[in-house]
């Protein structure tokens, strides 16, 4: 068997190695900002998702395909702030899961900045002040967000990403101990979702709900007898020990985000596509709208309705497809919907998430 010794040499060579690869990836990565045409765009998301995928694919271990991801988001962010860094709106403050949906998405390089609402999120970069918005869409068990959607119909922004983000949430105080908490913070989404752990680990205390889910840790960090349902992200910030971990009643709970921006994305080979429609006001109206897509073997993947903002009675239907609008099943399928349609919108079409 080698020796200690022996076995963290060879480690150290291979980081030599690593070392080396990643500063000729670097240099590279240098190279083609400068070869890229004026006005093209820094982030290509068709272009990473394919990258990320591909690496995965060909991954033989140990190290998981998530793992894997993680790494090389990391080597990509770096180098594309070697050409200038990107800064990413959210929904703060900071330390909750729209920053850690962020950060999980385009590494640490990019400035992150946090806004106190979905409609500052998409104003900042509308005006041009941020690169990218990051916003939550559904949560598996909670549902849609309503002021995303609502948003997305007058905004000029594309959904030019997706995140998949495991909710994970925590029970996290300066007590000690269960027994002495008599009231717990969090944002109302995750009270719900942590409802059947609550009642029966803390049935006697308060739910207080706040802003959002770092807002209820700062709350726990300075409050006596309290603690917060928060991420993890939330508990380093403030310094709040966690006592209890993964406590959602779904072990499944996962939050969808949309990355929004200025730019059309091209095809990666596995990408969706996300549309908002409105039927004419007759019978079998959302059939008419909803059967080209048959007709033309495009996979509807969800579909949802709200009122309209605007006008009473009326409804808009938000619609996601398996596909790119460049391929030319999807592209004909979408003119025959959207001739079907009293309102018909691409809010984007953009690489399914790499998990």
């Amino acid at each position: 068997m080698p020796d200690l010794n022996y076995l963290r040499q060879k480690i150290d060579a291979l980081d030599d190695q690593l070392l080396k690869l990643l500063s000729e990836r670097a240099a590279i990565a240098k190279e083609v900002g400068h070869v890229k045409a004026p006005g093209s765009p820094l982030y290509r998301p068709e272009r990473e998702a394919s990258i990320l995928r591909r690496l995965q694919a060909e991954n033989l271990g140990p190290l998981s395909g998530d793992a894997v991801a993680r790494v090389f988001r990391e080597v990509i962010s770096n180098c594309m702030a070697l050409e200038q860094p990107l800064v990413i709106a959210f929904l703060g403050p900071e330390g909750t899961f729209s920053h850690a949906a962020a950060a999980k998405h385009f590494g640490t390089a990019p400035t992150f900045e946090p806004h106190p609402t979905i409609d500052e999120v998409f104003r900042v970069v509308e005006a041009g002040i941020a690169n990218y918005a990051v916003v939550p869409v559904v949560n598996s068990t909670e549902g849609f967000v309503g002021r995303t959607l609502d948003l997305s119909i007058s905004s000029p922004l594309k959904v030019c990403a997706e995140i998949d983000f495991r909710v994970q949430q925590n029970l996290m105080s300066r007590e000690d101990a269960l027994d002495k908490i008599t009231k717990v913070y969090s944002h109302s989404q995750s009270l719900a979702q942590t409802a059947n752990w609550l009642a029966r680990h803390l049935p006697l205390a308060q739910r207080i709900p706040v802003a959002s889910n770092a807002e209820a840790a700062r709350l726990a960090a300075e409050t006596p007898c309290s603690a917060a349902i928060a991420g993890t992200l939330a508990a380093q910030r403030y310094n709040v020990p966690i006592l209890a971990r993964n406590i959602e009643d779904s072990p499944n709970n996962t939050t969808r985000f949309w990355v929004l921006g200025m730019q059309d994305v091209g095809a990666s080979g596995r990408d969706k596509t996300s549309l908002i429609l409105s039927a004419p006001n007759k019978p079998g109206a959302v059939v008419d709208i909803l059967e080209p897509l048959k007709r033309h073997s495009v996979s509807m993947t969800h579909l949802e309705s709200r009122p309209s903002p605007d006008r009473l009675w009326e409804y808009y239907f938000f619609v996601d497809i398996q596909g790119h609008v460049t391929e030319p099943h999807v592209a004909e399928a979408l003119a025959d919907v959207a001739a079907a349609s009293s309102y018909f919108k691409v809010v984007g079409s953009y690489p399914a998430a790499v998990v």
